[in-house]
C-alpha cells in the first residue's frame, strides 16, 4: 500500500465529485431536512423527538452515504476508470483505501452539519458532550461509505448497488434497537442484532444522549462500528474483481 497513490485517488475522487452539485446535495441538504421533519412532526412532543432524534441523527447518513459510496464506485467501474486504475501499478488496497478516505472526508462535513444543526437549530437535546454526538454520528456515516465499498465490489451496476440497499441496510434499520430494544427482542433476532454494527453506532447514539459523561460502554460501541467499517474497507479490496464483466 502506498499513501501516495492513495491520497492522489482520494483527491480525484473528491474533485470529480465537487462538479456533481445533486450528489452534494444528496450529502448535505438531505439529513438536516429529514432531521428537521422529524423535529417538525414532533413539534409539540419534545420528549419523543428527544427519544428518537439522536439514534435517527446516525441512521439517515449512515443510509445516505451507503447509497453514495455504491453508485459513485460503480459509475467509476461502469465508466472504465476504475478497469484502467487496475491495469496500473496501484494495489486494490490503495484505490479502496483513497475512497474510503475522499467519502471519509465528506462524512466529517455531513456529520458536523447534521449535528450541529440538530442540537443548535431544531433543538435536539443531549446530556453528553455535544462533540462525541458529533464523533458517533461521523463513524455512522464513514461505516455507511465502506459498506458502499463492499457492496459496490459485488455490483456490475448501479441498478444492483441500490437492489444491495435492502440486504445491507434495512435489516440492520430494524434490528438496530430504534424500533424495539435489542434486549426485548425474541433470542434469535437479539443475536442477530448483536453481530451487525448499526446496533451499536445507535446504542452509542442513544447513551451519549442520555448520560452526562462518556461511559466505557460508549466508547467500546464506537471502536466496534470502526472495526466494522475497517473490516469492510478490506473485504472490499479483496472481492474487487481486476476486469469488469
Amino acid at each position: 500500500m502506498s499513501p501516495r497513490r492513495t491520497l492522489a485517488t482520494s483527491g480525484r475522487v473528491l474533485r470529480q465529485l465537487s462538479h456533481d452539485h445533486r450528489t452534494l446535495a444528496l450529502l448535505f441538504v438531505v439529513p438536516i431536512v429529514l432531521m428537521g421533519l422529524l423535529a417538525w412532526i414532533f413539534e409539540d412532543n419534545d420528549i419523543v423527538f428527544d427519544l428518537v432524534g439522536p439514534a435517527l441523527l446516525g441512521v439517515f447518513p449512515f443510509v445516505v452515504m451507503f447509497l453514495v459510496t455504491s453508485i459513485a464506485t460503480l459509475r467509476e467501474r461502469s465508466s472504465g476508470t476504475l478497469e484502467r486504475l487496475l491495469t496500473m501499478p496501484i494495489a486494490k488496497l490503495d484505490i479502496l483505501m483513497g475512497y474510503a478516505l475522499s467519502f471519509g472526508l465528506l462524512a466529517i462535513v455531513q456529520a458536523t452539519l447534521a449535528s450541529v444543526v440538530s442540537v443548535h437549530i431544531f433543538g435536539l437535546h443531549i446530556n453528553g458532550p455535544e462533540w462525541f454526538l458529533v464523533v458517533i454520528a461521523l463513524a455512522d456515516a464513514v461505516l455507511g461509505s465502506t459498506l458502499g465499498l463492499l457492496a459496490s465490489a459485488f455490483a456490475r451496476t448501479e441498478f444492483q448497488a441500490v437492489q444491495f440497499m435492502p440486504a445491507f441496510v434495512l435489516p440492520q434499520i430494524l434490528l438496530c434497537g430504534l424500533l424495539v430494544p435489542v434486549a426485548k427482542m425474541p433470542d434469535i433476532l437479539h443475536w442477530t442484532a448483536n453481530v451487525l454494527p448499526l446496533t451499536y453506532a445507535v446504542d452509542a447514539l442513544q447513551r451519549v444522549a442520555k448520560e452526562t459523561t462518556i461511559s466505557g460502554h460508549t466508547i467500546r460501541d464506537v471502536c466496534i462500528v470502526a472495526a466494522f467499517a475497517a473490516v469492510s474497507v478490506l473485504l472490499g479490496a479483496a472481492t474487487l474483481r481486476r476486469r469488469t464483466k
